[in-house]
Parts: structure tokens; sequence; C-alpha cells
């Protein structure tokens, strides 16, 4: 078994409640962590905190907005204040809210995106990333280490058919990494992003087949990723064997770059 060297490190997961957030949660709990499980959503949180205790590390939940820089500041002196610090950020809020730009028929404009639409997505994926990392920096930074995981998207990378907002919150995700890493290594602190492609959480599934055969079809590998997947990235850059390892933008996406 590979020493991660997680054990007793306090992790912050944000959206930790269902899919990617919480199989991550779990992943760093059974490392030995000790996991604050942040979420908008407070249903399941008894249920969640238990599993992560089970799992074998320590846990708390508190329910965040993360669009809420106040909240996020008192939520991070919460955490650090009870166990001593944050060794590890994993910011995985996120939300979509897709639209074409203009969706054109029949010579004229039918749909838009709507500023409601893009304002949401950019709050919650960029400046809820913004909000937390601000938060954790400082006692990071007092420690003299500190790791910094950020969610991005394939779709940050190269675009997607009716994600503008989505698109333009998750490339920005990955050049604030890219600053962070510039900014916080001097700090002993290191930054970066995964990049997920399609994976099999509860929403995504409920998709109509014919969508989720298009994802599958696009994907090299043949099939959708698993959260458990996605987490175990996460705690691979949070760990030891990482270490030198900042300023990245991880792409786990079955091949999905080379099948588009």
């Amino acid at each position: 078994m590979i020493e991660t060297g997680l054990r007793d490190r306090v992790v912050i997961v944000t959206g930790g409640a269902a899919g990617i957030g919480r199989a991550t949660a779990l992943a760093f709990a059974a490392e030995g962590a000790r996991v604050a499980a942040w979420d908008i959503n407070a249903d399941g949180a008894d249920a969640l905190v238990a599993a992560l205790e089970a799992a074998g590390g320590r846990g708390m939940f508190r329910q965040v907005d993360v669009t809420d820089a106040a909240a996020v500041d008192e939520a991070v002196a919460g955490v650090a204040d009870g166990w001593g610090g944050v060794d590890v950020l994993v910011n995985n809020a996120g939300i979509v809210r897709d639209a074409q730009l203009v969706k054109w028929k029949d010579g004229a404009v039918v749909g838009v995106m709507t500023d409601e639409a893009f304002d949401a997505v950019i709050d919650v994926n960029l400046r809820g990333v913004f909000h937390c990392t601000r938060a954790v920096a400082p006692y990071m930074i007092r420690a003299r280490r500190g790791c910094i995981l950020n969610a991005s998207s394939v779709v940050g990378l190269y675009g997607n058919f009716g994600q503008t907002n989505y698109a333009a919150s998750k490339a920005g995700v990955i050049n604030m990494t890219r600053t962070w890493s510039r900014e916080l290594g001097r700090h002993g602190i290191r930054v970066n992003a995964v990049a997920p492609g399609f994976v099999g959480t509860e929403i995504l599934r409920a998709m109509p087949d014919r969508v989720l055969s298009s994802m599958v079809a696009h994907t090299p590998l043949g099939r959708l990723g698993e959260p458990e997947e996605i987490a175990a990235a996460y705690v691979w850059l949070a760990s030891d064997a990482a270490s030198f390892v900042s300023g990245a933008t991880l792409s786990v996406d079955g091949g999905l770059v080379l099948g588009t």
C-alpha cells in the first residue's frame, strides 16, 4: 500500500454532499484525513458524516454558499479553529445552466443565454473558487504548506455547445490555478486543477439515452467515468507522491480529447 501522507490532514471539500464531491470526501477519509464537507444542500448531512467516519477518517458537515464571501470566511475559520489549520482545499462546488448564446430558428431568435444564467454559473464556479481559496490561503501561508485543488473540466479546455457560461468558468479556473501556483508556491503551497470528462453522476445518468450514448461514443475508453476515479486523482495530487506537481491541469477523461 502506498503511503499518501494524508492521515490526520485537514481537508475541505466544497460541493461535498453528492457526486464527485461526496466521492472525493470519502476518498480522503479513507486515507485517514479529517474532512470538512461543505454544500449548499444539507440533505443527508448526518449520513455523510457517518460515512466519512466509517471510511476511516473524521468528518464534519457545514452548509455553505460559496458565493457568500463572509460565510466562506466564517466556515474556513471554523475548520481551522476546530482542527488546527487547513491542509487541503478541494474547490469542487459547481452548477450548470446550459443554453445557446443565441438560438436561431426559421430566420429569428427563439432563445438566448440570459444574464441570470450566465451570472449564476460564474458566481458559483469561478467566484466561489476565488472566495474559498482567498479564505484558506493565509492559514496555509502561515503553515508554510498546503494544497489547493480546483475542479475544471475538459469543457474549460475545448469549449462545448450550449455552455458559454460553464466553459468560461472552467477556463477561468485553469488560469487562476496557474496564477496561484506562481503566487503561492514560494510559501510551500501547491495549486493544481482536475479536468474531468463525462462522469456518471446521478445527474448525468438521468439524461436521455441518446445523450449518454453520444458521450460514450466520444470517449475512446468507451464508457463514462466514475466519481471515484476523479476522487482518486484529487487524492493523488494532494499526496506526497505529487509533491513536485504544481500549476498543472490533469485531464481525467478516458481519452475524450482524442475522440473529439
